[in-house]
């Protein structure tokens, strides 16, 4: 009797459609998790997409039809054998990153949108090595990456997948194209050695040869300086005897003013003339004086004169052996002319 009780009272209507509540409000609230997006079917065909936040749909009747994350996702892209445009096969494989920007599409317009995407990435890649050679598929890599992105986004619209960015991880030459390829690396290291040392060599000479221009340049300003200063000095000191000898006349001048200067040079003049005697007397043969020689005047004049003759006789020949002194030109000798 208890037991009926019991169960009567658990199925009792009450009881029931407070369960058949519980049920139908935990299959019509949906919560949708951030950067989710659910695609909702009403009879099989398609009504709406719920997005992160609290949803809600008709039990029994809506139903969800996918489940896709809006989250970037990563697919490696297998390696694959590509063929370049000088005829150089290539083992190539690469990242594909992407992310769904359509859910309904994603469901709708591809069976598996990873799987269409990845096998797009790989004809992709094999068209674009197609167009370039064998050496810009190391230089242009980035370009590379690039157009494939753009060719994958053209081809892969309808599906509502956008690429982000497609990277290139490893090319593979051949082992033969390897070799010639090491082979031509190191000529060019070679290269490049050789010519930093020749560079080397010709800065190196343009150093020298800058060093000897300057140390030339150098010598010739200090000699330049050198005889300037040497002209400097040789016209000081000429100055300087110039000097001297300007006072020097001055004071024989101021002396010969004075009477005992008169007598001073009378008495030097006569000296000299004595001594322009003896000379004369010990150079020539014949000697031919006046008859008023003894005057002291008249000495002194003709000492003047022989002093003045002397001087000019100085720069003649010095053969002449025969002097006249005293005797007018009218009456001299032309013997020897």
């Amino acid at each position: 009797m208890d037991t009926i009780t019991i169960l009567t009272t658990i199925f009792s209507v009450p009881v029931v459609l407070l369960i058949l509540v519980i049920v139908i409000l935990q299959r019509a609230i949906k919560f949708v998790p951030q950067n989710r997006a659910y695609v909702i079917q009403r009879f099989g065909k398609f009504k709406e997409v719920q997005e992160a936040g609290l949803n809600f749909v008709v039990p029994f009747i809506d139903k969800i039809a996918a489940d896709r994350s809006l989250k970037e996702q990563a697919v490696n892209v297998p390696s694959q054998s590509a063929i370049t445009r000088d005829n150089i096969s290539l083992t190539v494989d690469g990242v594909l990153y992407f992310r769904v920007v359509d859910a309904v599409k994603a469901t709708y317009g591809v069976d598996d949108y990873v799987f269409a995407v990845t096998q797009l990435a790989q004809t992709t890649m094999r068209s674009e090595l197609g167009k370039i050679e064998l050496d810009k598929t190391f230089e242009e890599r980035d370009t590379l990456n690039t157009n494939i992105v753009a060719a994958i986004n053209e081809a892969s619209a309808p599906w509502g997948v956008q690429v982000m960015r497609y990277e290139i991880k490893d090319i593979e030459p051949p082992q033969s194209v390897m070799q010639a390829m090491e082979q031509q690396m190191k000529a060019e290291r070679v290269k490049r050695a050789q010519i930093l040392e020749s560079e080397g060599d010709r800065q190196a000479a343009i150093n020298r040869a800058e060093g000897n221009k300057a140390s030339v340049v150098l010598a010739a300003e200090a000699e330049k300086e050198e005889q300037v200063l040497m002209a400097q000095g040789e016209a000081l000191a000429l100055v300087a005897v110039a000097d001297a000898k300007a006072k020097a006349l001055k004071m024989i001048g101021d002396a010969a003013n004075t009477d005992g200067g008169q007598k001073a040079i009378q008495l030097e003049l006569a000296t000299k003339a004595i001594q322009a005697k003896e000379k004369i007397a010990k150079e020539s043969s014949i000697i031919l004086l006046p008859d008023g020689s003894s005057n002291a005047a008249s000495l002194v004049a003709e000492s003047m004169a022989i002093i003045q003759k002397i001087s000019n006789n100085n720069g003649s020949s010095e053969d002449k052996k025969e002097t006249y002194i005293g005797v007018p030109p009218s009456k001299r000798s032309t013997k020897g002319k």
